[in-house]
């Protein structure tokens, strides 16, 4: 099953009252309900984590922090809008999308989301400057873990 599909029937299950729903495509079914606040999608012998709701479990590494960033409130934090891996560049080669200290404008890309196969690009939600980078390169991230605080 092409995984378009299954985004779009993952936000399918989020914008409706929609507690489950299974299809069938030949031999291939997928699965996919919502259970606490998280969503699984099962396909046949394996089982993958979707991007959704999910409590933080652990308290993100610091990768560099300045004294402002330790006593930032929450909403200064640029959070995860899904799971998955995050990667502070482009590719290995690549320098940092951004630095701590560095200025930027909302919309500019900070860093990268891998999560099923796909890089997503996330962007600065506001204008600021980069006063901590929470999460080292390479790491798995949950959804709306703190990330950057951009202040």
């Amino acid at each position: 099953m092409d995984i378009r599909k299954i985004k779009k029937l993952i936000d399918l299950i989020q914008e409706s009252d929609l507690a489950e729903i299974e299809i069938h495509e030949g031999e291939e079914s997928v699965r996919i309900s919502r259970q606490s606040s998280a969503t699984v999608i099962a396909a046949a012998p394996t089982t993958i984590a979707a991007p959704a709701a999910a409590p933080q479990e652990a308290a993100p590494t610091p990768v560099t922090t300045t004294e402002s960033a330790e006593n930032s409130a929450p909403e200064n934090a640029l959070k995860s809008p899904m799971v998955g891996s995050f990667y502070r560049s482009s590719s290995p080669e690549s320098p940092a999308l951004v630095e701590v200290g560095q200025s930027v404008q909302k919309g500019d890309v900070v860093c990268i989301i891998e999560a099923m196969k796909m890089f997503n690009q996330i962007e600065a939600d506001r204008n600021g400057t980069v006063t901590a980078i929470l999460v080292e390169n390479g790491h798995p991230v949950e959804f709306d873990q703190p990330l950057i605080i951009i202040d």
